[in-house]
């Protein structure tokens, strides 16, 4: 069962995310500035209930919204 919890927009800040890209190259590929970029991955973290972007990160892939 694959729950969607984050929007569209926060699958796609972790995507990147999980390529290795900064915070400013996400905003750059996204065209949306940096801090719109880190209010996504914080509201994801909240979200998911957890402390890190690793841990989230983890949590997206044990869920199936996200693969590495």
């Amino acid at each position: 069962m694959n729950k969607k919890i984050l929007t569209k927009r926060e699958e796609e800040v972790f995507n990147l995310l999980v390529k290795n890209k900064t915070t400013r190259e996400i905003a750059e590929e996204l065209k949306i500035s940096e801090k719109t970029v880190r209010n996504h991955i914080s509201n994801a973290m909240q979200k998911l209930g957890v402390k890190g972007r690793a841990q989230a990160v983890v949590e997206l892939i044990k869920l199936g919204n996200i693969t590495i």
